[in-house]
């Protein structure tokens, strides 16, 4: 199996690493585990303590929580013009999809009489600023011969572009009208 010179020679690295960990510690405390020196100023209750640190910078405070700190700028949906000409021009669809933290909506099928035609348009918002390139719009074709046979197809119709032209001409309307008031 093995021999008793392979066995030494194992027991022999053992011992070198037994020898040379204990050797490194040299049998100390390490210094985070130590105690330290209590400050003769600190308060022992706990109330003022907590205190102190907090004015001294060591803790939390939720008082700064409510103002508003930094460059944030939270916009509200209504705030927001390409959102609401977009929910205005979509107004006449049903809604499936509302979601402006996420910055989509997504209507649910519809065709506006009894042809086996339907369409759900998605529009995702990539940026607050009123271009062409800040709206992505994706229009989806829905022909169904029968309830169970159904073809969907992304289509690359004009109505996209007259979407996108009439959400971001009703977008420049409110945007006009808020610089006034």
């Amino acid at each position: 199996m093995f021999s008793k010179n392979y066995i030494f020679k194992i027991l022999v690295v053992k011992v070198i690493v037994v020898i040379s960990l204990l050797s490194l510690t040299n049998c100390s405390v390490p210094k985070f585990m130590k105690p330290t020196k209590q400050d003769s100023s600190s308060s022992v209750n706990a109330k003022e303590r907590a205190r102190e640190n907090i004015n001294q910078g060591k803790g939390i405070s939720l008082k700064g929580l409510a103002k508003g700190r930094g460059s944030t700028n939270y916009q509200f949906s209504t705030s927001n013009p390409l959102w609401r000409s977009s929910l205005e021009i979509l107004d006449f669809l049903p809604l499936t999809t509302v979601d402006y933290s996420g910055g989509i909506i997504i209507t649910d099928w519809y065709n506006d009489s009894n042809s086996n035609d339907s369409i759900k348009i998605t529009v995702r918002f990539l940026s607050n600023e009123i271009r062409s390139d800040s709206l992505k719009i994706i229009i989806h074709n829905k022909n169904c011969q029968t309830n169970q046979n159904c073809k969907i197809i992304e289509s690359k119709s004009i109505i996209k572009e007259e979407l996108q032209r009439s959400i971001l001409s009703k977008a420049m309307i409110f945007e006009k009208e808020s610089k006034k008031k």
